[in-house]
């Protein structure tokens, strides 16, 4: 959790709950708020010209969305779309950026919260450049496991379904499907009741 949620509610953040597929923020809007997830998943998306999606992170409870656009005077490069029922808590921009100013150990969560979504986006960016959909997609699986403590092999089951792989890896989801199945017969992961484990 970037900021404690008893810490956003006494500075007067509201709560707003929002139904699956709903926006958040769009794409060219300003930001003018902090938002944090109390419950429920949303994304970071935009589109291509040909009207393909393209994830550029998956976020859940705990997680701030957008928050490095409130230190900069620009509009969102991208839109914010709850995944699932989502609680999320709303402070205004002013108000959040006097409270880091106040608590020095929140811009210090706020700047190591920015530090892993930019380490995830040099990854993936890097990794976009491959032609291996295998390799695109065991990066991915590798960023995800290393935050776990346990790391023996199928350890870990992906939080992902088939299509967010593959929007987030920039392939399309048959090829994500055919390069799964591939790992599966490779021995790199195991798919028990339709779950990744790797």
């Amino acid at each position: 959790m970037v900021i404690r949620e008893e810490i956003l509610h006494s500075v007067g953040a509201i709560t707003r709950h929002y139904q699956p597929s709903e926006i958040i923020f769009n794409e060219g809007d300003i930001p003018k708020y902090y938002y944090q997830i109390a419950s429920g998943e949303a994304k970071l998306n935009n589109y291509t010209d040909d009207g393909k999606e393209i994830i550029q992170t998956l976020l859940e409870e705990g997680q701030s969305i957008g928050e490095s656009l409130l230190f900069l005077d620009k509009v969102y490069p991208i839109s914010a779309v709850a995944i699932t029922k989502c609680s999320v808590l709303r402070l205004p921009k002013s108000i959040f950026l006097d409270l880091i100013k106040l608590y020095p150990e929140i811009s210090f969560n706020m700047n190591k919260t920015i530090s892993q979504k930019l380490y995830f986006k040099l990854i993936m960016s890097q990794n976009l450049s491959s032609q291996n959909p295998m390799a695109k997609l065991k990066v991915l699986m590798d960023y995800l496991k290393s935050f776990q403590k346990e790391q023996s092999p199928y350890s870990f089951r992906i939080p992902l379904t088939r299509q967010q792989m593959a929007s987030l890896t920039g392939l399309c989801v048959e090829t994500a499907i055919r390069t799964i199945k591939m790992m599966e017969r490779d021995k790199i992961v195991k798919i028990k009741d339709r779950k990744i484990l790797y």
